[in-house]
Parts: C-alpha cells; sequence; structure tokens
C-alpha cells in the first residue's frame, strides 16, 4: 500500500511540476498564513492527487502525509535529494491561522527571530540555516521585500538586484512575483548560499544570515565551499521537521477533502 501511495502522489507532483517547475515551491509552503501572504499556489494540484487517493484507497492516507511526500517529491523532481517521510499522520479538526503566524518567520525576521522561531520547535541554528536554503527554488510578491526598496534602500541589498527589483515592483499598486533565485530558479542546488555574499538573498531574511551574524555567515560560507554536504543535512533537517508534534492519535481524522473537516 505505501507503495502505491507514493506513486499515486509522485505521479501527480510531476505532472504539476511539468506544468510549471516553479509549482514545487508552492507544494512546500504554509496556506494562509501572513508570512506566505498572496504567494500561494498548487492547491488545486493536492485536490488531485487527493481525489486519487481516495478513490485508491479511501480514508487511509492524511492530507498531512500528502503534503509532507509531495514536499519531497518536489525536491527530488527539481535535482534535489530524496528522504523518508515517516507516514501516520492525522488531520487536524480545526485550522489555527493564529498559530501559523505566530509560528511562521516573516520575511522581515532578523537572525535574532529565525533562530527563535526554530527553536520554538525544536531545530537548532544549523537547522534553520539548512531549511532556509529550499529557497532556491520557488517565487516571492513585492509586497514581501518592498520595505528594502525605499527611498533608503536595506543597504544589505545589491545595487544590481535594487534596480531591477524596483523597475519591477513600480507603485505600492502592483504585487507581482519574481524568481527566489535569479540564476537557477528551477534547480535544487545550493545556488541560494552562493547568492548570498553578492548581496543577492532576495528576502530580508534570508540576505541576513551572510551579512549580520557571524554564525549563520560560518554557515553559508560552509555549504558554498563544500556543497556535497548540503543535500545530506538538507534531508536531515526536513525529517526532524516532519516530525515536529504530528498528530497521531483519536484526536486527529484523515480528511476525505483537504480544504475542509470531515
Amino acid at each position: 500500500m505505501d507503495e502505491e501511495v507514493e506513486a499515486i502522489v509522485f505521479d501527480g507532483v510531476a505532472r504539476a511540476v511539468a506544468q510549471d517547475p516553479r509549482m514545487a515551491a508552492s507544494l512546500l509552503r504554509e496556506k494562509s498564513a501572513g508570512p506566505n501572504f498572496q504567494s500561494l499556489r498548487g492547491f488545486e494540484v493536492i485536490d488531485s492527487i487527493k481525489a486519487e487517493l481516495e478513490f485508491a484507497c479511501p480514508g487511509i492516507v492524511s492530507c498531512s502525509d500528502l503534503l509532507a511526500i509531495a514536499a519531497r517529491d518536489s525536491v527530488v523532481l527539481t535535482g534535489g535529494p530524496a528522504w523518508l517521510v515517516r507516514l501516520g499522520r492525522k488531520d487536524s479538526r480545526t485550522a489555527n491561522q493564529k498559530l501559523a503566524i505566530d509560528s511562521l518567520p516573516p520575511p522581515t525576521s532578523n537572525v535574532f527571530t529565525l533562530i527563535e522561531k526554530f527553536k520554538n520547535v525544536r531545530l537548532t541554528l544549523e537547522d534553520m540555516a539548512t531549511l532556509s536554503g529550499a529557497h532556491i527554488i520557488g517565487k516571492a510578491r513585492c509586497s514581501s521585500f518592498r520595505d528594502r526598496l525605499q527611498s533608503q534602500p536595506d543597504p544589505t541589498l545589491g545595487n544590481r538586484l535594487l534596480s531591477s527589483l524596483k523597475q519591477l515592483c513600480g507603485s505600492n499598486n502592483t504585487n507581482p512575483l519574481t524568481n527566489l533565485d535569479l540564476k537557477t530558479p528551477i534547480t535544487f542546488d545550493n545556488g541560494y548560499y552562493r547568492n548570498l555574499p553578492s548581496r543577492e538573498g532576495l528576502l530580508h531574511s534570508d540576505q541576513i544570515l551572510y551579512s549580520t551574524d557571524e554564525r549563520t555567515k560560518n554557515l553559508v560560507e560552509y555549504y558554498i565551499q563544500n556543497p556535497e554536504a548540503f543535500f545530506p543535512n538538507f534531508k536531515v533537517s526536513m525529517i526532524k521537521m516532519g516530525n515536529i508534534r504530528p498528530l497521531l492519535d483519536k484526536d486527529g481524522e484523515v480528511r476525505r477533502n483537504c480544504r475542509f473537516p470531515n
């Protein structure tokens, strides 16, 4: 059964990525919390995969497990590593947007906030810097970094990137998407780290890992100089993140439709 489930999810993610490789990053993010406001896509992909799973094995695979597998497969399909996803999670019967907002670090976060947010869910500074590398794929809207472009622009933002982003974002009435990485936006590699010394981290919370704190700067430089270390460390940190307080008992359910409780 596990192999059939894995195949259904992989095929569904593969179809979506084949249509738009940037869809992979959308499947990695939370749905409606403020830090990700207006940046999410891919809900219909999850709906389609869930429908296939309910046909093949009704009431067995939770949306939580589906998202965990889809996140892994999205990384694999863009050139990243694979890892074993622990299954058996249940879905919550309620939604808690406030908890998501309180838990997720916004793109304006400083290093202290990032460390504390990850520490609160038992992830280390090293986990935080490693998981941040997932920002090599995907997109962000101007609203996530517009404050860096104001009359006194963020000094950690490179002049070339500043100029292009000002042209892209225009007035406050426009909110287009742009790639988190301008060089290899649909390839999972260590390019996220290689962008930071030249001040080409799109989000403030990315660039400060190199520009404001020696601890995280050392980790960035380590992944630049040792790209072979990034993939195995990313796998370990993703497994740890996937095991943060999973709902496994009778308080949860297996949703028939990921958009609604049963």
